[in-house]
């Protein structure tokens, strides 16, 4: 069976944007591959966080992950603190990049941009990011636009240590959805919805309370056409609100449309708001039965034995061709 690796930060509020993008085909994936889903929490200390903080993201975004549909008795969800293998080859994968590839990777010059002292674990994410896929011989990799470029540099050093050592780390390839990869801002269809945005009114949380979601919708930005219509080049964020409507109620473009001919934006706002609303309010009585319950322990516990299973002998392979001595 093909492998499937993805992994989320645990930093900020988890959008719409990201239950379509990403959450929604890991539930689909599940059911066609061998899948392991991450919460990537030694990529959020890239930047400062505050320990409680930090602590409450990781459980939360691992609650969402299973309240979102991921079964656990299907795919390993896990913390990848829990992996230290991960730690191991991501310094390994390190001594294999050059300076120049890491400083041209445009996620680390946008952070980076104007800023005196920069953290060293922002410049060599890639590589971490890097040994996350290449532990699991991931054949595939969910990835957005933003980080296409980190994959590019993962199947260059896949490449650089088989041509090195021999075969041994498989080259993997971009799983992008014609569907639903992207949803834009609410407040601007020129920017993606980013859980990290100083403006909540321009992304929904997953764990939005019902009228704080018709709130938003009602007040995100359309334009002065009054049509329902979709065109990203002339009506992006009507567009982009009808892209969610149909990523939440099952209708294509064209139904929706026709559904609307002839009405103004706030029957469709209106309209658009309940299908949100009847998306999310299922996740999210299933998230506080799992933090209620503890039972995420468990399930991030087990996670964990089979992620290590898989990447301890990885890690093994890839030290004895680097020509490491290993403990008997």
């Amino acid at each position: 069976m093909k492998k499937v690796l993805s992994g989320i930060q645990p930093s900020g509020n988890l959008t719409l944007g990201n239950y379509i993008g990403a959450l929604k085909n890991f539930v689909t994936m599940q059911h066609e591959y061998e899948c392991y889903f991450m919460v990537v929490d030694l990529h959020a200390i890239t930047v400062p966080q505050e320990p409680a903080a930090l602590k409450e993201q990781i459980e939360s975004l691992a609650s969402l992950y299973v309240a979102a549909g991921i079964d656990p008795n299907k795919a390993s969800v896990f913390l990848q603190s829990h992996v230290p293998a991960h730690a191991e080859l991501g310094w390994l994968m390190t001594t294999l990049s050059y300076m120049g590839e890491l400083e041209r990777m445009t996620q680390f010059k946008d952070k980076s941009a104007g800023k005196e002292s920069i953290p060293t674990g922002l410049f060599v994410y890639p590589t971490l990011m890097a040994a996350d896929i290449l532990l699991y011989d991931a054949d595939y990799v969910p990835v957005g636009d933003d980080q296409k470029q980190h994959l590019e540099l993962t199947r260059d050093l896949s490449e650089r240590f088989n041509h090195r050592f021999g075969d041994t780390l498989k080259v993997p390839e971009p799983y992008i959805p014609e569907v639903g990869a992207r949803i834009m801002a609410l407040d601007d269809a020129s920017k993606k919805m980013s859980k990290s945005s100083p403006n909540p009114s321009s992304y929904i949380a997953l764990l939005d309370e019902p009228d704080v979601i018709r709130k938003k919708i009602k007040r995100a930005t359309t334009d002065s056409d009054m049509s329902v219509r979709f065109d990203k080049e002339k009506k992006p964020e009507v567009t982009n609100l009808i892209s969610i409507y149909a990523q939440c109620s099952g209708l294509s473009v064209q139904q929706i449309e026709e559904k609307y001919e002839g009405k103004g934006y706030g029957d469709f706002k209106k309209d658009l708001a309940e299908q949100v609303v009847g998306t999310l309010e299922p996740i999210q009585q299933r998230y506080k039965e799992i933090r209620s319950s503890g039972e995420i322990y468990d399930i991030l516990k087990k996670g964990a034995e089979k992620a290590n299973a898989t990447a301890s002998k990885k890690i093994k392979e890839v030290k004895e061709k680097m020509g490491f001595l290993l403990p008997n």
